[in-house]
């Protein structure tokens, strides 16, 4: 298993006339190189060209078939596509190799066949604002990062960190190795733990399985713990994009209290 980032580790993907004229025009938006086909002609991409140039972003006329392939998605590019670079995005690998040791207290989030693109943004937006070490979003069986994943997190999934690996099944390998302890959501396991009373390591990757089969059995085969989030009402299950928010500021609170803590046992 390499290490090293590849190219699609690196950049996300948008696609459509409009949603790249619209990112070129946001100097917030940190673009890397744009795709125009070279069939391709109109008002909107002789405003892509000009935005371009003011920018100094690079923009490569290809073909209509390279760029159905580049943009994942063969009807609706409407003959534009173009690579965000943002800051957090990476390889899982090169994560794991600066952070060697459990001196570093990191928690992660797993995505295991989390589908919906938009529980993936919602699923960003908020692990980002509980302050979630990181975010890994595997290449197979999970939503593509791309426009939908961007608009569901209001554009946080631009600033996140956000770490690339081949499936979940390798990142559970990975981060076991980097001595990381796997722990399921999984409500309707009966071993679970109630997510509010359980002691938690510090040093640990939160797993969050797909919206309606749960976790993978690669993934269920690796875990050393499973959580749950008590709930009432006869309400069997939330939405994976809620229950990622509720564990994730869960974590966020006992941060907040663990100073507190320290003072009063000290």
């Amino acid at each position: 298993m390499s290490t090293e980032a590849t190219p699609r580790d690196r950049y996300v993907t948008i696609y459509g006339r409009m949603p790249v004229a619209e990112a070129l025009e946001d100097t917030a938006v940190p673009l890397a190189r744009v795709f125009v086909a070279d069939t391709a002609r109109g008002d909107v991409i002789d405003r892509i060209g000009a935005a371009a140039r003011r920018r100094g972003v690079p923009l490569e006329r290809i073909t209509e078939a390279r760029l159905s392939m580049l943009a994942h998605n063969g009807r609706h590019h409407q003959g534009v596509a173009a690579d965000i670079a943002p800051p957090g995005l990476g390889a899982l690998g090169p994560f794991l190799a600066q952070r060697r040791g459990r001196r570093h207290v990191t928690s992660l989030l797993l995505l295991d066949g989390v589908h919906n693109p938009a529980n993936v943004g919602m699923i960003i937006r908020s692990a980002t604002g509980a302050g979630i070490d990181g975010i890994v979003v595997p290449h197979r069986g999970t939503a593509e990062l791309g426009p939908l994943v961007l608009k569901a997190s209001a554009g946080v999934a631009l600033r996140a960190t956000l770490l690339r690996v081949d499936t979940a099944a390798e990142a559970v390998v990975r981060l076991h190795q980097a001595r990381f302890s796997v722990i399921g959501l999984d409500g309707a396991h009966p071993d679970a733990e109630n997510l509010f009373t359980a002691v938690l390591p510090e040093r640990t990757v939160y797993v969050l399985g797909n919206e309606t089969e749960g976790l993978s059995v690669e993934v269920q085969d690796a875990l050393e713990r499973r959580l749950a989030i008590p709930l009432s009402g006869g309400v069997e299950s939330l939405n994976v994009a809620c229950a990622a928010s509720v564990m994730a500021f869960e974590l966020a609170r006992r941060r907040l209290d663990a100073p507190i803590s320290a003072v009063r046992n000290g």
